[in-house]
């Protein structure tokens, strides 16, 4: 295990625990609460310090509940010396009483470097959690990657669905430290003595998501005073309070107002139309993707709309993978054999 630093007095020889690494123990307990006790836990780690400080607090919050750790450190194979920087990643952690894996992924082109490495690395994870029966999956995300997390969605239009940022559990995901600041984790494993790598993409500006963090976000701290991430973060996690609540609402409401149809499933235009616009959309979100697994965009989304606000006989409206018509007081969705263009 890495060291810690201690100090004493005559009245207090406990070893003396720093205030990141208490923050960082605390955010992984929350988490392991949702491991059985003599679970299995897998940690992403790619050696840098969020992942390492994550690691470390894992192993040490573990070791009483009798939970294994496992890590998994995947190798893209995009920068000269990965395939090092991954084998003496896992070297430290075997010699923290972790069972490491290194998975070496192919990372192609498709929907841009930064799309593809994170699906190969996602596939990779996904892989190792199941062969090691996973029952629960932690990554290293701070507070500041939500923060940079929550601004891109709002810059790129993606509506109030980016201010959730990511959530702190998803699945068998989780992500202890999002109320960790990446100065914290820093602070921890200089504290306990963690040896990390710097990943020098990490200030490569060519990644949007780099140019977020060392440009935009030192301006609006700069220009709006300190307090900024912060503020992204509480907006993320109070976003996805709103949308839990939507949800629970969409879900009883879906009942009441949706009929099977021919090859899909048919909506009451009354029910539809005397809904708030807010709702409306969502009730019609959710009937493309929990019955048909299409993400509709804004934009078809308010074609849809049409048919119960204006309708003027026109229709049917196409959109990926589901025809939309409006026949006897009901929106009909089924299945298109081949998505719109």
């Amino acid at each position: 295990m890495p060291s810690s630093s201690s100090h004493s007095s005559d009245s207090d020889r406990r070893p003396r625990l720093d205030p990141a690494t208490a923050a960082i123990r605390l955010g992984v307990r929350r988490s392991l609460e949702h491991v059985p006790d003599s679970g299995v836990v897998l940690v992403c780690v790619s050696g840098g310090a969020d992942s390492m400080a994550l690691a470390a607090a894992t192993c040490f919050e573990a070791e009483a509940r009798g939970i294994l750790v496992h890590s998994i450190t995947v190798d893209h194979g995009l920068q000269d010396g990965s395939a090092e920087i991954a084998r003496r990643t896992a070297q430290t952690l075997a010699e923290w009483g972790v069972e490491s894996h290194v998975e070496t992924v192919a990372v192609t082109d498709a929907g841009g470097p930064e799309a593809a490495a994170r699906s190969a690395r996602y596939a990779a994870i996904d892989a190792v959690a199941g062969r090691i029966g996973a029952d629960l999956v932690l990554l290293g995300h701070t507070l500041d990657d939500q923060a940079e997390t929550v601004l891109l969605g709002l810059a790129r239009g993606s509506g109030a669905g980016s201010l959730k940022g990511m959530a702190p559990l998803s699945g068998r995901y989780a992500r202890p430290l999002l109320d960790v600041r990446r100065e914290q984790t820093r602070a921890s494993c200089r504290e306990r003595g963690i040896n990390v790598w710097d990943d020098p993409q990490n200030d490569d500006h060519t990644f949007t998501r780099v140019r977020v963090r060392n440009r935009v976000l030192p301006v609006l701290e700069d220009e709006l005073g300190p307090g900024i991430a912060e503020a992204l973060a509480r907006t993320a996690e109070q976003s996805r309070e709103d949308e839990a609540a939507f949800e629970q609402m969409i879900e009883e409401f879906i009942e009441e107002v949706c009929a099977p149809a021919e090859a899909g499933i048919a909506v009451e235009v009354s029910a539809l139309a005397h809904n708030p616009a807010a709702l409306r959309n969502r009730l019609i979100r959710y009937v493309a993707s929990a019955e048909f697994g299409v993400s509709l965009s804004r934009t078809h989304t308010l074609a849809i709309v049409e048919l119960v606000t204006h309708w003027k006989g026109q229709g049917p409206i196409h959109v990926p993978g589901i025809t939309v018509t409006r026949a006897d007081g009901c929106i009909l969705f089924t299945a298109r054999s081949s998505p719109a263009s």
